[in-house]
């Protein structure tokens, strides 16, 4: 695995930010990097996650922010741009995966098929993102996939949350998880960013339970 892919590791969780609004980006920042969770996923379904990618990685170095619902490769130019570090899409578009990769980036594509994780393989990638997970079979699912492809892990977002994610990352395969429930949109729009923290800080002392 690669420095990114190591930091994601280490982290543990991968908060799964929607931004409507950019100024939104700082306190949100300050709120995670508080709770001990110097990670964001900012999802490109706004007009507003470029501007936050850029606020957050310009203003708090130490955050490793990445793109998500990168579904075009003038998305994944604009999410480098910003200056993301990794890019997640929901599922395997192989021109976008080639295309981050020619660029260097760290690409986790969304898989929830052997078919996918196999084109995954043929690009050379030992992490994929595992989507939608709970919907897609959750653990049980991902324990299937990793008994033929021992050498991938699986990044499983879509329906984690704290009654879930201790039970995800216990197995050995699981190299983080995706979760959007300490970032939800509500919290973010009606500016309750000390709610954030908290939240962030309960799910760090879940990871590392």
């Amino acid at each position: 695995m690669n420095e990114i892919l190591e930091k994601i590791k280490k982290i543990a969780i991968v908060p799964v930010v929607l931004l409507e609004d950019a100024k939104d980006a700082r306190p949100l920042a300050e709120a995670l990097c508080d709770g001990g969770l110097p990670c964001a996923e900012v999802t490109f379904r706004t007009e507003a996650a470029q501007e936050g990618i850029r606020v957050m990685t310009e203003e708090f170095p130490e955050m490793l922010v990445g793109a998500g619902t990168v579904l075009t490769m003038e998305q994944a130019d604009r999410a480098i741009a910003a200056g993301a570090k990794f890019i997640v899409s929901p599922g395997l578009n192989p021109k976008v995966v080639r295309h981050c990769l020619d660029q260097g980036m760290t690409m986790l594509p969304g898989t929830a098929t052997p078919s996918d994780v196999e084109r995954a393989m043929e690009f050379g990638l030992d992490v994929v993102k595992f989507f939608p997970a709970e919907a897609a079979g959750g653990l049980e699912m991902i324990k299937a996939l990793a008994a033929p492809y021992v050498s991938m892990k699986f990044m499983p977002t879509g329906g984690i949350n704290e009654k879930n994610l201790r039970s995800y990352l216990d197995f050995p395969k699981v190299l983080a998880c995706g979760g959007s429930w300490m970032v939800k949109g509500e919290l973010i729009k009606t500016g309750r960013f000390d709610e954030i923290r908290k939240l962030a800080e309960k799910a760090v002392a879940l990871a590392r339970r």
